[in-house]
């Protein structure tokens, strides 16, 4: 139960976050596809810090993780679904 609480909450942090005036994410348009995929990861990690803010445990559990294939997998997940909404948002670079 807790998690569909918790998406609701990251939602509307996320949202006072690209409403900021010094927004970190002021738009998806990218030159190039490996531009493109630089904003895909840096949109994952700040999902990540978004979720979890403080910076202990966050760092705590990366030990864990950066040796999970598992868990490297899901990130790599992320990072695609990201990847491909910058895509499409630059209509794939066409």
């Amino acid at each position: 139960m807790k998690k569909f609480l918790l998406i609701p909450a990251m939602f509307s942090l996320m949202i006072g976050f690209a409403q900021a005036a010094d927004s970190w994410l002021p738009t998806l348009k990218t030159d190039t596809p490996e531009q493109g995929f630089q904003l895909a990861i840096k949109m994952s990690r700040m999902g990540v810090k978004t979720a979890q803010p403080n910076m202990d445990v966050l760092k705590k559990g990366r030990a864990e993780y950066s040796n999970d294939a598992e868990d490297l997998i899901q990130v790599s997940h992320v990072v695609a679904t990201n990847f491909a909404t910058v895509a499409a948002a630059n209509n794939y670079w066409k």
